[in-house]
């Protein structure tokens, strides 16, 4: 029986999870990565195998805004309601939420939260 390092076992559910989770044209995968300092959302048509739209705590819009680097709650809802306004601005309101593996808590849940009170359906 080996010990699986934190890595290890956020890549595992991410598999587990992508069994599942697929998107298409009518209904894209909203994919959220995380990292120790920052957080990326990208909106994915599975089919077409291309990203629609995407917002991280890198977009030149969100930098002049944030006070801290990107790794904290705030900066996770800044980037949910970015990715939500960019996906309403290319027609799409419904999206199958992808959270990379990671638990649904903390940044990952500010940043659903924020792109569904934008007005992302999911």
């Amino acid at each position: 029986m080996s010990i699986l390092s934190r890595k290890q076992q956020t890549q595992k559910r991410h598999r587990r999870l992508r069994r599942h989770i697929n998107g298409s044209s009518e209904r894209p995968r909203l994919a959220v990565f995380r990292s120790n300092n920052h957080i990326y959302a990208q909106i994915i048509d599975d089919l077409a195998q291309n990203t629609i739209c995407a917002a991280s705590t890198l977009d030149k819009d969100l930098r002049k805004t944030l006070k801290a680097t990107g790794s904290d709650c705030a900066a996770s809802t800044a980037v949910g309601e970015l990715v939500a306004q960019r996906a309403l601005e290319k027609g799409i309101n419904q999206v199958v939420f992808d959270r990379g593996g990671n638990l649904y808590h903390g940044r990952i849940k500010a940043l659903a939260d924020a792109a569904r009170q934008a007005g992302l359906k999911f």
